[in-house]
């Protein structure tokens, strides 16, 4: 009954705040500003699926300015649990066929989010310099998930260099973001799904690099961010933070 219940909320809410977004931007559509917002407003879904989210930023984070984030892309409930981390001023990257998932898709374009076509060579080629013209005319910074698809329990997978190439060639630094595992934690027909935690680093100085570096900047960054990720995991799963985990 409560997976009913709750699969009907979440339809509910993700249609009515499509509706929402249309309002919401209808004077100043496609502005990055409206990202944070809406982001904002999908971290607080995660109540909805029995999810306690702590986000830890620090307090240098809105010193950042354009940088490139990066964080792991586990599943579909990132949607509620990374939001939670987005600041000001950012927007993701996402593939252009987002746009024709059912109400999410409207949001998505509505908000400023940055559109790239991965399925055409002759674009693709393009893609970076797009985006990092769009950072510096902007003043934005950018969300970028590493993985290049979702990891579906599979850990922290190995990189991708878009991100990387992005960072060097714009000039920015680059900021990891950690989401602790998520694979299979989260059942509707259950009320407490227990505790996420969403951890953003201090910056990797770009600085370090030279541009031809991208794979030692990838390789850094991975490992800082598998170390993370392995230590929240130990977190979140201490018996004070699952009482029946030793019944």
């Amino acid at each position: 009954m409560l997976f009913i219940i709750r699969a009907i909320l979440i339809v509910a809410v993700v249609i009515l705040m499509s509706v929402y977004s249309l309002f919401y931007c209808i004077l100043s559509p496609r502005n990055p500003k409206n990202t944070y917002h809406f982001a904002m407003l999908f971290s607080k879904m995660s109540r909805l699926v029995g999810l306690k989210v702590t986000i830890r930023i620090p307090e240098s984070a809105k010193n950042n300015g354009s940088v490139v984030y990066i964080a792991n892309h586990q599943n579909n409930y990132d949607m509620v649990t990374t939001t939670g981390a987005v600041q000001p001023g950012s927007v993701t990257i996402g593939k252009k066929s987002l746009v024709l998932v059912p109400f999410f898709g409207i949001i998505y374009w509505l908000t400023g989010n940055i559109l790239i076509d991965r399925d055409n060579k002759d674009k693709s080629k393009n893609t970076i310099t797009d985006v990092v013209n769009q950072m510096r005319a902007k003043d934005l910074a950018v969300w970028i998930f590493p993985e290049g698809t979702r990891s579906r329990g599979r850990g922290l997978m190995p990189f991708k260099m878009g991100a990387f190439h992005t960072a060097l060639q714009a000039g920015v630094n680059v900021v990891p973001t950690v989401i602790s595992n998520t694979h299979q934690q989260v059942k509707l027909n259950r009320w407490d799904n227990g505790e996420v935690i969403v951890e953003m680093l201090e910056p990797i100085d770009i600085s370090q690099y030279k541009k031809r570096e991208i794979r030692r900047l990838m390789n850094d960054s991975h490992e800082i961010m598998l170390a993370k990720y392995k230590q929240l995991n130990k977190e979140v799963n201490r018996p004070d933070n699952n009482p029946g985990c030793c019944d």
